[in-house]
């Protein structure tokens, strides 16, 4: 009990967040393996807050009454927590030690957020509380698993659910953004965010926050708007405003809400550059968006071969580049339950008509699209579409297959599809003459946006 309390008092004469930390955390430090078995030797049940007390308030006289009763009852109950974990060490909780763990432990974590909003531990204290407050979701993960294995998955989120309430009232969001995510629950995620927003006004600047912290929330604010398809910032027309009436306009039009391209770009750039399994998490939520906001692949050099997500994108961007339906269907089938468990595979899916788009790019050029009028065919388009969804086929097959028999599309199946890159997504600029059977596509700019050409 000497060595913590030591600490602890060095701890509050520096000042120093991290080392008063260490006081309160359920594993002994490495070179001093039996710290907290002494600890919880050193007293009993009965003497616990007296030995506290005399430790606290007699060596600690420069602290408050308020703030030295706050201490006194969060190390007597660290003590009786880490009595808990002792006795599932050794066995004595063969069944339900994960719980009583996790009981023992929240109580530490209560007491501890009630110093901050009642006896006014100051701020440099906040290391205590993330650290408290880390092991508290270690130790309900541990009991949901425990109830799981006694009634079912259901007791998975009672605990969890328990879990974000504890940690919400003085921790910062990103645990429960995760927990959320592991329970694959967005309306969750959703609660923590309207939550944070209230209290914007309270919190110092997402600046001022670790980078770490950061990269996290950033990451987790973009997979929420990225499942809800919110890619982009939605671009607001500007509408004049008569000069009476334009200050309260300013005042009741809120700022425009950052969605997933803006957060998952920020926190990739603010990524270490030696975390690889962060940087694979957010390029694969990054990647699917930058397809839908921009209109084109990334550059093959942002998955190097030794990435885990290159077997994944590599052959599906590849096809998006050379426009091959087929290679296309054939990477998207050959990864589908990876995709599907990440939650990019409808995503990915709509995808799809930007390799159509570069396939008819391709047809247009070799037509001499570049130095012509402008107008292709539908049926110079159907057939390219035709031999590109075939694959293998040979031209002979394709050919006899004439208007879209068997496996082919028709003329005029191509031409609904070409119209909706025109009028629906904006992929291709033109209009489509049913006249003459032609696509007409603009001379002056870029008839495929995004492609430079």
């Amino acid at each position: 009990m000497d060595t913590i309390f030591q600490t602890f008092h060095q701890a509050q004469f520096s000042g120093s967040g991290p080392h008063l930390a260490t006081t309160l955390t359920p594993i002994a430090p490495p070179h001093d393996s039996t710290l907290l078995r002494r600890f919880h030797k050193d007293s009993n049940v009965f003497s616990i807050q007296k030995d506290i007390e005399s430790y606290i308030r007699i060596q600690q006289s420069h602290l408050s009454k308020t703030e030295s009763t706050a201490w006194i009852d969060i190390y007597v109950a660290y003590w009786k927590a880490i009595g808990e974990i002792l006795r599932a060490e050794t066995g004595h909780h063969r069944d339900d030690w994960a719980i009583k763990v996790y009981e023992a432990w929240k109580e530490v974590t209560n007491l501890l957020i009630r110093g901050y909003s009642h006896a006014g531990f100051g701020a440099w204290t906040m290391p205590c509380l993330y650290t408290v407050s880390k092991y508290l979701r270690v130790f309900a993960i541990k009991a949901d698993e425990e109830q799981a294995v006694k009634v079912g998955s259901g007791e998975v989120k009672m605990e969890s659910d328990a879990l974000g309430d504890d940690v919400m009232a003085g921790f910062e969001k990103n645990e429960r953004l995760e927990d959320a995510a592991r329970l694959n629950s967005i309306s969750l995620s959703k609660n923590c965010l309207r939550a944070l927003e209230a209290a914007r006004s309270d919190m110092p600047s997402m600046e001022q926050f670790p980078k770490s912290h950061i990269v996290t929330f950033r990451y987790y604010v973009g997979v929420i708007h990225f499942l809800d398809e919110e890619y982009h910032k939605p671009q607001k027309k500007k509408r004049k405003q008569s000069r009476r009436n334009k200050n309260t306009q300013t005042k009741l039009t809120s700022p425009p809400q950052t969605q997933a391209e803006e957060n998952l770009t920020s926190a990739y750039h603010m990524c270490h550059r030696s975390a690889h399994r962060n940087k694979d998490l957010l390029l694969t939520y990054l990647i699917p968006t930058h397809l839908h906001t921009t209109l084109t692949t990334p550059t093959p050099t942002l998955l190097p071969p030794h990435s885990p997500l290159s077997p994944l994108f590599s052959p599906l961007l590849r096809a998006l580049r050379t426009g091959s339906l087929s290679a296309f269907s054939a990477a998207l089938a050959a990864s589908e339950n990876t995709f599907v468990n990440r939650r990019v595979y409808l995503s990915l899916e709509r995808a799809r008509d930007l390799c159509l788009r570069n396939l008819l790019r391709r047809i247009w050029v070799l037509q001499g699209g570049r130095e012509g009028s402008g107008r292709v065919k539908v049926a110079v388009l159907a057939r390219g579409v035709r031999w590109s969804m075939t694959g293998a086929k040979s031209r002979a097959e394709e050919e006899g297959e004439g208007q879209g028999g068997g496996f082919g599309l028709g003329d005029e199946e191509v031409e609904c599809l070409v119209a909706g890159l025109v009028f629906k997504q904006g992929l291709i600029k033109g209009y489509i003459s049913r006249e003459h059977a032609t696509v007409v596509l603009n001379r002056k700019g870029e008839a495929f946006p995004g492609t430079g050409v």
